[in-house]
């Protein structure tokens, strides 16, 4: 199980805030730093769930000394939070195309805004749906 640094925020007057350098659209919060830790955990396992999903990389955790080198997060205390998910593993793997499909796929998702894997991953969820309908 992966874990990543979420870093920890107090203002006066303010919950405990967590947010994740590794990935920067998780912020929670908590009434105290219990409460902070759980809420942590549950963002982060709703947000890894959520790129899987998608059809995104999971991004490895960085390294405490990479997250401190930037200072704007030297103002948060670094915390350890366990990716607890039940989403699949990513698995890679080799597919063979013909070069003209493959060049139309990578066209077709970066100009929707996926990556390949994405594409793909969507492609053949919605196919299955669309034949268990037949």
């Amino acid at each position: 199980m992966a874990q990543y640094i979420g870093l920890i925020y107090k203002d006066a007057d303010s919950d405990f805030g967590v947010s994740f350098p590794d990935f920067p659209g998780i912020a929670t919060a908590g009434i105290d730093l219990d409460d902070a830790r759980a809420m942590a955990e549950e963002a982060l396992a709703f947000h890894i769930e959520g790129l899987v999903e998608d059809g995104e990389p999971i991004p490895q955790p960085s390294s405490l000394e990479s997250i401190m080198a930037d200072p704007a997060n030297r103002e948060g205390v670094a915390i350890l939070v366990a990716a607890k998910t039940g989403a699949p593993k990513t698995v890679r793997i080799n597919v063979t195309l013909p070069e003209d499909v493959l060049a139309e796929i990578d066209r077709y998702a970066e100009t929707h805004g996926f990556t390949r894997s994405g594409f793909l991953t969507q492609a053949a969820k919605q196919a299955m749906t669309d034949n268990e309908l037949e």
